[in-house]
């Protein structure tokens, strides 16, 4: 079993910054697949970034502004967001998978294990 965490969340105007984590525990491999995926109301739950030993995707609506990282010895994995924008905003979810299967791009119904999310709120 795998157990996340996400924090980071919150409102912020147009054009801020946001910084998510994702604080992975339990049975955790050395190599994993690692996403950030987001909800908004009445849409979809979208991959908008991954990452697999140092190689990263982004979904075209981010690229540019969002940027994922991991620190190992912390289990962690964070989404740095820039220049936020209003369609930024939803539901954000970390989940975790062991392989590089289904990781670029990110298919999020292969993935077994899921946060609770994150809200993210950008007011224009």
């Amino acid at each position: 079993q795998v157990h996340l965490v996400e924090s980071g969340g919150g409102s912020v105007q147009a054009g801020g910054s946001l910084r998510l984590s994702c604080a992975a525990s339990g049975n955790t491999g050395s190599s994993a697949c690692m996403v950030w995926s987001r909800q908004a109301p009445g849409k979809e739950r979208e991959g908008v970034a991954s990452i697999y030993i140092g190689s990263t995707y982004y979904a075209d609506s981010v690229k540019g502004r969002f940027t994922i990282s991991q620190d190992n010895a912390k289990n962690t994995v964070y989404l740095q967001m820039n220049s936020l924008k209003p369609e930024d905003t939803g539901m954000y979810y970390c989940a975790y998978r062991v392989s590089s299967t289904w990781c670029f791009p990110p298919r999020v119904g292969a993935f077994s294990y899921w946060g609770q999310g994150t809200q993210v709120t950008v007011s224009s």
